[in-house]
């Protein structure tokens, strides 16, 4: 069959991924991270889309992390007014709703296919992938709802499953009609499952026509429905970002898209994948599908090991050495470790808890903030005094801004940076340094080619980030 429709790419990058702290945390999650070296979860998300015939790909996120989405397709070269911000996180039915009713404005006379990933799942066998994709488009080109059912090389009380039903007779590959969504099941239960062989491990991923997806959740759910149209049909786009009316999105309930839709609907259709797949849950899925040496370690960074077996070892900025221990995490940043044994992994989320209950901010923020114009690094924090390590993308600036507790003493590392205190501009070039006095307007340029590294020596009676009155912004922060 001719396949006429356009794909267009809907990733999901919402989710705080608690249990792989440190590395995720709440402003800076694992779709973000770069786990193996080269790209983000979100960037191989994106690159493992190369060779399927679709468009760039709408990205849906919360506003806090709309600058870290921004930047990463950027360096893809994706960046095009692509990213819908939610208001407030809804589940996946309304999120799904949004990109789709944005998709069929663009291209109401030839409705596109949404094909709905996850930003923060792992998959090795790209072709495999491709081929599972290939065969659910001519599925979801005659008017089925596709979803892909992970085939499970294991018992794994970690995820939901699809009992397959009768495999559909057409020719366009391995497909079978859903009999049934399971939840979580244990360990026995899980264990009959995979030795049946009639189910799949529900991966979370869709593809289906967007006019299809739309009718379907009017039928079953008008109230999403109605709420998302709502509040799409007075959406801005504001620089890369499309935003919504918070208002009527608020309005609408949470659902997931197996409750609203998947599980009531007549035209569900699951194709195996059996790509390599994982959705990186914890520290030990993340051990599980990463490349080992000879005593099974995986080791990032600065690692030295002796008598060590069987573990996952990661150092973000200083030296981690073990001796004579296995089946260990070891996860170094800048301003946190974790030690656990790789079979309780799970209980991470439980540190992560009890961090947040104890008013810490380690659960939250990393020491290295990422902001529009770059990003900053807590150095040193003391009495009175507060040393950053500013680093300012070419072309971009920070706000002119004015602070009422604390006083500003820059010094220029590496670039150029332009900078204006109240009406006086001033060009810093590398070892020049600039004072900015507690109430002066002041703001800061990169009008150079190469990244603007600088140190902000923060001094007074309170330091916070709060202390900050913009007066104006390019990034509409004001």
């Amino acid at each position: 069959m001719q396949k006429n429709n356009m794909i267009v790419p809907v990733i999901m990058a919402g989710g705080t991924g608690s249990r792989l702290w440190p590395l995720s945390r709440e402003l800076y999650p694992k779709q973000f991270l770069c786990l193996d070296g080269k790209f983000t979860m979100l960037q191989s998300t994106i690159g493992r889309l190369s060779g399927l015939n679709c468009e760039n790909p709408v990205v849906i996120c919360n506003e806090q992390h709309r600058f870290i989405v921004a930047e990463q397709l950027r360096q893809m070269g994706k960046l095009t007014r692509n990213i819908i911000l939610e208001p407030a996180g809804r589940n996946t039915a309304p999120a799904i709703a949004l990109a789709a009713l944005a998709a069929l404005r663009l291209q109401p006379e030839n409705p596109p296919l949404i094909l709905v990933l996850a930003a923060d799942h792992v998959i090795k066998d790209v072709d495999s992938f491709h081929q599972a994709v290939n065969t659910a488009q001519a599925y979801a080109e005659t008017g089925n709802l596709v979803t892909f059912g992970i085939v499970p090389d294991k018992a794994e009380i970690g995820y939901g499953y699809i009992r397959r039903g009768v495999e559909d007779r057409n020719l366009f590959g391995e497909a079978y009609k859903v009999a049934e969504f399971v939840e979580k099941p244990n360990f026995e239960t899980a264990n009959k499952y995979v030795s049946s062989g009639d189910y799949y491990w529900n991966s979370g991923m869709f593809l289906f026509r967007s006019d299809h997806y739309l009718a379907e959740l009017k039928k079953f759910r008008p109230d999403i429905h109605e709420a998302c149209e709502k509040s799409i049909k007075s959406a801005d786009t504001d620089l890369d970002f499309i935003r919504v009316d918070k208002e009527a999105f608020l309005a609408c309930p949470d659902e997931s898209i197996d409750y609203a839709v998947m599980e009531k609907t007549d035209s569900a259709i699951v194709v195996p994948m059996n790509a390599g797949w994982s959705d990186v849950g914890s520290w030990s899925s993340l051990w599980e599908i990463t490349d080992k040496d000879a005593d099974g370690n995986v080791t990032a960074g600065d690692v030295i090991s002796y008598n060590t077996k069987n573990s996952y070892l990661y150092s973000d900025s200083g030296l981690i050495t073990t001796v004579g221990v296995e089946n260990l995490v070891v996860v170094q940043t800048k301003d946190a470790v974790l030690v656990a044994d790789k079979n309780s992994v799970q209980d991470v989320k439980k540190i992560v808890e009890s961090i947040r209950n104890r008013g810490r901010s380690e659960h939250h923020t990393h020491r290295e903030v990422y902001r529009p114009w770059g990003k900053y690094d807590s150095i040193d924090t003391g009495d009175r005094y507060q040393v950053k390590r500013l680093t300012v993308n070419p072309g971009e600036g920070i706000s002119l801004q004015m602070h009422h507790h604390r006083a500003e003493h820059w010094i220029v590392v590496a670039g150029t940076a332009r900078v204006t205190i109240n009406d006086n501009i001033r060009l810093l070039g590398e070892n020049e340094s600039i004072y900015i006095p507690v109430g002066a307007m002041h703001c800061l340029e990169n009008p150079g080619k190469i990244p603007l590294e600088l140190i902000e020596v923060r001094s007074g009676s309170y330091l916070e980030e709060d202390d900050i009155v913009r007066l104006a912004d390019r990034y509409g922060r004001v």
